[in-house]
């Protein structure tokens, strides 16, 4: 007679071989450091409509940055070691959202409000940037490229996905935007993070084992000054 293992024995077996939680990104404000689990905030960011859900289709941070960064590609003039760099802060720049969520998208209450906001929303970025092994600070040019390919990219998701009356004054971006599942969106933004990562001349890569250094109390310290 061939054994048999239960229902009951098989879930726990199934449970005790499951990987660690996810770190889900916290309040950056409550102390400590900025923890950056990449594979959390993949699946809180392909979790997150773009626009605050207004539009007819839903689309998700993941896929807005996935595009951005396959765009730098596209571009001309930038290849090799800066075409990556490039590709990757592109990739990155809806992360602080995994923190922020749709309070950043809002109307501060004060002028202090919206200062503290910037600063952690600044001190998030630097965190994410070092944990991919990028330079935390981005440099101003680069900055001037991802907002021209932020704003086509915009102005594409309007024309496709029903967002407002679908017009913009910006010149879209060729390609149609498409939108994919929250499984498949995360999937590939991980994907797309360590296709871009894996070969970061000394980087400290995190995808979901530690926890960047980056203190949260000094985004206060930058709020106050």
């Amino acid at each position: 007679m061939t054994d048999q293992v239960s229902p009951v024995k098989r879930r726990r077996h199934s449970r005790s071989n499951q990987s660690p939680p996810p770190r889900w990104p916290g309040s950056p404000e409550q102390g400590g450091g900025i923890d950056v689990d990449v594979e959390a905030i993949a699946h809180v960011l392909a979790n997150t409509c773009r626009w605050g859900g207004r539009t007819q289709r839903f689309l998700s941070l993941a896929q807005h940055g996935l595009t951005m960064s396959r765009e730098i590609e596209a571009l001309e003039g930038i290849a090799g070691e800066d075409c990556r760099c490039l590709a990757l802060h592109a990739l990155l720049v809806p992360a602080r959202a995994a923190w922020l969520g749709d309070e950043e998208a809002g109307l501060p209450a004060s002028a202090k409000a919206a200062a503290r906001a910037k600063a952690l929303g600044a001190a998030i970025d630097r965190a994410v940037r070092g944990a991919a092994g990028l330079d935390p600070q981005l440099p101003e040019d680069w900055s001037e490229v991802l907002r021209f390919v932020a704003r086509m990219t915009d102005a594409a998701e309007r024309r496709d996905l029903g967002v407002g009356d679908g017009r913009t004054p910006f010149p879209p971006l060729r390609r149609t935007i498409r939108p994919m599942a929250p499984d498949a969106a995360a999937e590939r933004w991980l994907a797309r993070f360590r296709e871009l990562a894996a070969t970061s001349p000394g980087g400290n890569i995190n995808d979901g084992s530690g926890t960047t250094g980056v203190p949260a109390a000094a985004a206060e310290a930058e709020a106050s000054q």
